[in-house]
């Protein structure tokens, strides 16, 4: 097995950098934010944010490719870094601390689909981070140095789990709104946490499943590889596994099958 010691060291330089880019014009009066061509916004700090890691990406990893949401693909290759560089840009134009950059490192396998092999989760704002490399284990901390391994939990039941999502228009818009509402009555608990908050929760077990009905590749590659390895699963909605449905399921494992029956797409 490879071994991503390097790269998730590195991704945590990056991690640093954005950090920087990001606190400093959170709650920023004169924030600039502007409206992208799919309606959702996108802030002067999203951009400073994807610049400062393509910076170092291209210094440090030159023959690495490159996604970010902002900017797109740069390069080709066998190794991508995607990048999310702020995850909730609605959270940080409004003030709320609900937010993230999101850095993964995907690798090309012998079927030429990329999987993520590292991946970090930064919220400064809650002074919060998680990361995870592959075959490495998840943990959250403050960095590499003060750093607690995180697990999934063991709820087995339905009727015992706490289940978090991100809105209900999503699963309306996709005719799938039954079935949701269905999961969220067989629960114990439901919460709308948002974005990447539900992935790393489910990671640490204070969360036993969670779904979206339409994502992105950055949005999802960082909190796949952190799910993971704190022993959960992480599927589209159709059950493959990995962030290639555009949208996500995440779990400790044991509700997985279930979750997947209440929202995975009705066939005719």
């Amino acid at each position: 097995m490879a071994d991503y010691h390097d790269d998730l060291r590195f991704a945590h330089v990056l991690a640093d950098a954005a950090d920087a880019a990001t606190m400093d014009r959170f709650k920023a009066l004169d924030l600039k934010v502007e409206t992208k061509p799919d309606m959702t916004p996108v802030s002067e700090a999203d951009r400073a944010a994807e610049e400062v890691i393509r910076g170092h990406l291209k210094r440090a990893r030159p023959r690495d490719a490159i996604l970010g949401e902002e900017y797109g693909v740069e390069g080709t290759g066998p190794r991508r870094w995607v990048i999310d560089p702020i995850d909730g840009t609605k959270n940080y134009v409004r003030g709320v601390p609900v937010w993230a950059t999101l850095i993964a490192l995907m690798e090309a396998g012998e079927d030429g689909t990329y999987e993520p092999v590292v991946g970090v989760v930064s919220a400064p704002a809650l002074n919060r981070r998680w990361w995870a490399a592959k075959g490495l284990g998840a943990y959250t901390g403050r960095g590499l140095t003060s750093a607690t391994r995180i697990h999934v939990s063991q709820v087995a039941r339905l009727a015992d789990a706490s289940f978090a999502y991100s809105s209900l228009s999503g699963w309306e818009e996709r005719d799938r709104l039954d079935g949701f509402l269905d999961l969220t009555r067989a629960c114990w608990r439901t919460r709308a946490y948002g974005d990447f908050w539900p992935y790393m929760m489910v990671a640490e077990g204070a969360v036993d499943m969670c779904a979206e009905p339409e994502l992105s590749l950055w949005d999802m590659a960082a909190n796949v590889i952190v799910v993971q390895e704190a022993g959960g699963t992480f599927t589209g909605l159709d059950g493959r596994p990995g962030p290639h449905s555009g949208d996500a399921a995440a779990s400790n494992g044991l509700l997985h099958e279930d979750l997947l029956a209440y929202l995975a797409p009705k066939k005719d």
